[in-house]
């Protein structure tokens, strides 16, 4: 087993994430024969194979699926000794994997990202923008370091640091600017735009609704905030849509956006990372900088009433 090199394992976990050698390879960086070779030897060491190929896709055998728990945590291990590094260093220095939730991202990435520019020229920013399931265990499996959720997650491997709460604004029609704001219960009788299934901001919305998510809805999701606003601006519907989008979204359609006047239906934003990190001085450092810089007060995001 001396021959197994940290190249095979990476390349093993990347086949065995993607399902296909060339989307792994991709992933990698490198040709796909070449990380086929890598492959082929470590199942030539291991004596077994730990891919079904086929035509149509790869799939782990018995002993790939009980290799590749070991394999990810000898990953994490090895990917946590150049964090140790990094937490030698005084500030925030060097690659930082950043995960972020899609309604989030686009609004406050670029005021982080000036920000770190600014303020940290030695930082080496990855961002990941994906949905809050993948997120963690993408986090957990030490795939990131650290990503901007909203709260809380309640997983107990991982630090939760609160950053700041914002309200949702209701969305409507530009020609209903006019009429009274609805109450949550009347939101229930009209039709409700929501993102589709996967969205943490679409079972918030449903929670200020007071709505199941399993019922059927008279409804349409859609796949991002934009697309939300779009829908409304058509004439199809209603929706919620967090304070910080209001800026960027309420001036590319013909809507109006109001407050809510009783109930504010509201998120936690908050930062997450792994409670077993050495990078956890620099990660709350992080976290202070974005409570600063992302505030929905220093956004300019405002939202008036119709």
């Amino acid at each position: 087993m001396n021959n197994i090199t940290l190249r095979q394992l990476r390349y093993f976990d990347a086949v065995a994430r993607h399902g296909h050698f060339g989307q792994a390879a991709a992933a990698c960086a490198v040709s796909q024969p070449a990380l086929s070779v890598q492959i082929k030897e470590l199942e030539t060491t291991l004596g077994a194979p730990l891919f079904e190929r086929n035509a149509r896709q790869v799939r782990l055998t018995g002993i790939g699926d009980a290799f590749v728990t070991r394999v990810r945590s000898i990953l994490r291990d090895v990917d946590e000794l150049g964090d140790l590094a990094r937490a030698a260093r005084s500030g925030l220095a060097g690659r930082l994997r950043l995960g972020v939730i899609p309604t989030i991202a686009p609004y406050l990435l670029p005021r982080i990202i000036a920000r770190l520019g600014r303020e940290y020229p030695g930082i080496d920013l990855q961002v990941r923008e994906t949905l809050t399931d993948r997120l963690m265990c993408e986090l957990l499996d030490g795939q990131l370091d650290t990503a901007i959720v909203a709260l809380p997650v309640s997983e107990t491997a991982l630090v939760e640091t609160p950053l700041f709460a914002e309200n949702f604004v209701l969305v409507r029609p530009r020609a209903d600017a006019d009429q009274p704001i609805p109450s949550a219960e009347e939101l229930r009788t009209m039709r409700l735009l929501l993102l589709e299934e996967g969205h943490c901001f679409r079972d918030q919305a449903l929670s200020f609704c007071q709505m199941q998510a399993t019922l059927p809805r008279d409804g349409l999701d859609g796949s991002s905030l934009s697309t939300l606003v779009q829908m409304v601006g058509a004439g199809i519907g209603v929706t919620l849509i967090p304070e910080m989008a209001v800026d960027v979204e309420s001036n590319a359609a013909a809507v109006s956006v109001s407050r809510f006047t009783d109930t504010q239906p509201s998120r936690t934003i908050g930062l997450i990372w792994r409670k077993s990190s050495p990078l956890d001085p620099q990660l709350r450092q992080l976290a202070e900088i974005l409570r600063d810089c992302c505030a929905p007060n220093r956004t300019g995001a405002t939202a008036t009433a119709a």
